[in-house]
């Protein structure tokens, strides 16, 4: 997101050790580093060169799974707010990460590896249930990929509306509080039944929601991923955070545009991008049609919540696994940003998302989808 740069009055975070979770420091930071322990890049070569004959293969024994399953289960085409899996529990593994695999619009849904390789129950994992939060501006509609994937893998998957970002029918300008952009994601966690546990998932500024969420809920979280998003320390805010590369950004600086709903004399209520730099910032390697979904979806970001500052304790927030995904192509939170949350905050382990703009949910579905679902199976 990024969503602050252009603001003269940058505070100053208070720096904080690393999670003393974390031992390996320079594994976590390394780029492409592997091993079983600390943190790693996941990188493959997955070449394309047998691709219709692997679509066939696919093709052909979905089908055979959904004749003997009586029928593929139908997507659910609403505009609830939660995305509740059907009641099969189609098994998928995950032998590799195809995060550096050239995305292809040709892609089957689901590839012959995921569908033949099914060594892995799902129902004996700690949780299938994900449950995915935007980022600023962005709403519900930016997962509907990811949805798609997850739910054919056989997961369940919940997805939050913010206060007054997508279809949540509140103004933006009047929101005055982060507690009160989250309500949604809390109201959640209030009615989750106890001992159920979720994977938490955040983009952009929907990393500091689900740190919030994580301090407020530490026990019905089983992992957390933040993907591209802003993974804070206690006592920082996400202009803070950002307003340490400013000088970093001047695509940001262009594209944001401040509302003042309460008179010019007084602060921000809400920021906004110009729309014509819309694709270059947030959708550089994202498919036009994702691009034309965005500009006509995407709303305005409180801007209150952007400077409270969050407390995060290791008892509950340091308590929750973290695992973070990169995004090297993107012009909104550029990767230097990225490193510099993870260097100071080490999650247990870093994915590196090859080819993945600001979006990646957009550029890179697949590849995003088979991270998710692999970060779900590590032990």
């Amino acid at each position: 997101m990024g969503l602050c740069l252009s603001r003269d009055n940058k505070s100053t975070a208070k720096k904080r050790p690393p999670s003393k979770r974390i031992t390996n420091h320079s594994e976590a930071a390394a780029v492409g580093r592997g091993g079983g322990g600390g943190s790693m890049r996941i990188r493959s070569s997955r070449k394309e060169g047998n691709l219709i004959n692997e679509q066939a293969l696919a093709a052909a024994i979905l089908f055979q799974q959904q004749l003997q399953n009586g029928g593929a289960a139908p997507f659910d085409r609403s505009a609830s707010l939660r995305y509740p899996s059907g009641n099969s529990k189609r098994n998928q593994a995950l032998n590799r990460s195809s995060s550096s695999r050239t995305r292809s619009l040709t892609d089957p849904l689901l590839q012959p590896h995921q569908l033949i390789n099914q060594d892995i129950k799902l129902d004996n994992m700690e949780t299938n249930h994900f449950v995915l939060v935007h980022g600023g501006g962005f709403g519900a509609w930016c997962w509907y990929k990811t949805i798609a994937l997850l739910e054919e893998g056989g997961y369940k998957v919940t997805v939050i509306e913010l206060t007054g970002s997508g279809i949540h029918s509140f103004d933006t300008n009047s929101i005055t509080s982060l507690s009160q952009y989250v309500k949604p994601l809390i109201d959640f966690f209030e009615k989750l039944a106890d001992g159920e546990k979720v994977i938490l998932v955040g983009h952009d500024f929907g990393g500091a929601c689900i740190s919030y969420a994580m301090e407020l809920f530490p026990s019905k979280v089983s992992k957390a991923v933040f993907i591209a998003a802003a993974m804070l320390t206690s006592g920082q805010s996400t202009l803070e955070m950002f307003s340490e590369k400013v000088d970093s950004n001047d695509l940001m600086r262009q594209a944001q545009i401040f509302h003042y709903a309460n008179g010019n004399n007084q602060p921000p209520t809400a920021i906004d991008f110009d729309k014509s730099l819309l694709k270059e910032l947030l959708f550089n390697q994202s498919p036009a049609k994702d691009v034309a979904l965005a500009s006509v979806s995407m709303r305005p970001i409180p801007f209150s919540p952007v400077l409270e500052k969050l407390s995060l304790s290791e008892m509950k927030y340091g308590s929750v696994r973290r695992f973070y995904i990169e995004t090297p192509e993107d012009n909104a939170i550029p990767i230097a940003v990225q490193e510099s949350m993870i260097n100071k905050s080490p999650p247990e382990r870093v994915f590196h998302l090859k080819g993945a703009d600001h979006s990646p949910f957009f550029s890179k579905p697949q590849a995003l989808n088979k991270l998710l679902v692999e970060i779900s199976k590590i032990p």
